[in-house]
């Protein structure tokens, strides 16, 4: 879109008599930057699988009362086209800025619309959202989350009827509605008090919450062992300002962890997150008050989950005694190993049990699950997928689903709901800490045990952040240098194979992802992201030895963003 319909648009915002005073002045004050007003209404806020998500504002391209006004017709116009009785869906939402008011927003167009609408009083998991789709038997869900996101951003997550987040398929049917809904006038929306009067509109709470935990609760596997421990064993956990805080202390109370130590500064909600550079608890820096307290306490293990809590990080000490973030790819083949060894001695394995993880996650678990003879799926990344796989099983009863995660931090196991799940994770984990406590041992030495076995996995991660419409069109840029110029070699490793999963293979979706396998195993990724304006690039490799791998891993990694950092 041009500069010229960029600012058209905006003059139709500013003149709209639906805009309230709030937003107009808001409007008002961009007059004269060009520059401004160009990047709030040059697109649409895009929906695509994720959703929506942006920075938070006045303007098309901007998370705002509007925004979601229109997405959420879009949605309404689509559920009652699938439903097969009374369409509702349900609505959480975490603790960033707006997002009780977005989703009371949300609410009140679906009544506009004749969906009832479940809403949960007050913040709320995203993977309690998750469930109670499946629980209440609702058509949808909504969550209003910008997951890690800076504080500026928020989001607005679409569920299906199984508890999912859409499939591109769905996804697709859901923004060509609300590509219908093209002026403001088109958004049909209730007021709360005559949507609550008509039954459009229903508060939820503690009943969900109290099925929700008793969920994930049931997926302890060795309570006998926490309780054993439990006076000498010690956690850590942040909330990191979110929605995690209650529901991850509630499982780990109930299946019988006593030294549960919260940081204070981090356990009430807070939008602006104002004790960290950014709520992601893939990062160090985001545990450096947790670490304080651990090592006030002598805590075993340190946990943190992001806003929504739908991801979770777990810090352990190394045989020094020094405290170490585990990344993605070690808990989940940490827990993998946990979950499938549990199994096993208890006669529990089945001979149609299932791993599933993403094209970009570490071949460690998948080497894990094979020793125990379980089978290894790979989807596209975003755990949508992994639900989707789940919903196939459940209704063909060909497999059983037993873990799925991705590399970045999302983990589930157990089928009482679609989406990854800090709260089951947190449990999880400090569980197999628990456990291998009581044998001798921390997670840090399962994790050698695990390298020694199967090799040593090493991954990494590099991220380049391009925004604006500049920074799309470098994105494209790279991605098709790649895709034209494929590499011969890199870092003297010869390529043997190139997938373009935008060709859809392997029996994936389509989807703008690049993948390169070198003649030694190695392999790099590269993937825009869905969600932020980043393009990301995956590494891994597999040694003899951890200092063989490091090597291996350094050396591929800077051959390979010496190239792609050439477009900035």
């Amino acid at each position: 879109m041009s500069l010229e319909q960029a600012l058209a648009k905006y003059e139709l915002w500013l003149n709209d008599p639906l805009i309230d005073d709030e937003t107009r002045q808001e409007l008002s004050s961009l007059q004269g930057n060009d520059k401004e007003i160009e990047d709030r209404f040059y697109r649409d806020l895009e929906f695509g699988t994720g959703g929506l998500r942006g920075v938070i504002g006045a303007g098309t391209n901007r998370m705002n009362r509007y925004t979601v006004a229109q997405a959420t017709q879009g949605l309404a116009q689509f559920v009652k086209q699938v439903a097969s009785g009374q369409p509702s869906v349900a609505i959480a939402y975490d603790s960033r800025n707006q997002s009780p008011e977005f989703a009371l927003e949300a609410a009140l167009v679906l009544a506009g619309n004749g969906v009832k609408a479940y809403v949960f009083e007050s913040l709320r998991t995203t993977p309690e959202l998750s469930f109670a789709v499946r629980h209440l038997g609702a058509t949808g869900g909504v969550v209003i989350t910008a997951s890690h996101n800076p504080p500026e951003y928020n989001g607005y997550k679409v569920y299906g009827s199984d508890g999912g987040q859409l499939v591109p398929r769905d996804a697709e049917r859901v923004l060509a509605e609300i590509q219908t809904v093209d002026a403001l006038e088109k958004v049909r929306r209730l007021e709360r008090s005559r949507a609550e009067a008509e039954g459009f509109l229903e508060w939820i709470g503690e009943e969900v919450d109290e099925a929700f935990i008793s969920a994930v609760a049931q997926m302890s596997l060795h309570p006998e062992v926490i309780r054993s421990v439990s006076d000498r064993f010690h956690l850590v956990y942040t909330p990191l300002h979110g929605s995690g805080n209650l529901a991850v202390r509630s499982v780990l109370n109930r299946i019988g962890f006593k030294n549960v130590h919260i940081v204070p500064e981090q356990e009430q909600p807070d939008a602006n997150f104002s004790t960290v550079k950014s709520p992601n608890p893939e990062e160090r820096e985001a545990f450096t008050l947790a670490l304080a307290l651990a090592k006030e306490k002598q805590a075993d293990i340190l946990i943190g989950t992001d806003p929504d809590c739908d991801r979770m990080g777990a810090v352990v000490k190394n045989d020094q005694g020094e405290y170490v973030v585990l990344s993605g790819n070690q808990s989940g083949a940490i827990m993998a190993h946990y979950l499938l060894e549990s199994l096993k001695q208890r006669g529990e394995l089945p001979d149609n049990g299932v791993l599933i993880k993403t094209i970009v996650t570490s071949e460690m678990g998948a080497a894990i699950a094979e020793s125990f003879g379980v089978r290894v799926m790979n989807t596209l990344t975003g755990f949508k997928y992994i639900g989707e796989k789940m919903t196939e099983f459940e209704r063909t009863g060909q497999y059983r689903f037993l873990f799925g995660y991705e590399e970045s931090y999302g983990y589930l196991a157990g089928t009482y709901c679609r989406d990854k799940d800090a709260v089951l994770a947190s449990m999880l984990i400090c569980e197999a800490a628990a456990y291998y406590k009581s044998q001798g041992k921390t997670l840090y030495d399962v994790l050698q045990e695990l390298y020694a076995e199967h090799g040593y996995f090493q991954e990494c991660l590099e991220s380049r952040t391009l925004k604006g419409k500049d920074g799309l069109e470098q994105i494209r840029g790279i991605m098709e240098d790649w895709r034209q110029t494929p590499p011969v070699q890199i870092a003297g490793v010869p390529v043997t194979r190139v997938q373009d999963y935008s060709q859809g293979i392997d029996g994936l979706p389509a989807e703008n992802v690049l993948k390169f396998t070198l003649a030694d195993d190695s392999w790099f990724c590269l993937r825009p992201s869905g969600t932020e304006p980043k393009i990301k690039t995956y590494f891994a490799v597999r040694g003899a030895t951890g200092e063989e791998a490091s090597a291996r891993l350094e050396q591929l990694r800077t051959d390979v963003m010496a190239r792609v950092d050439r477009f900035q």
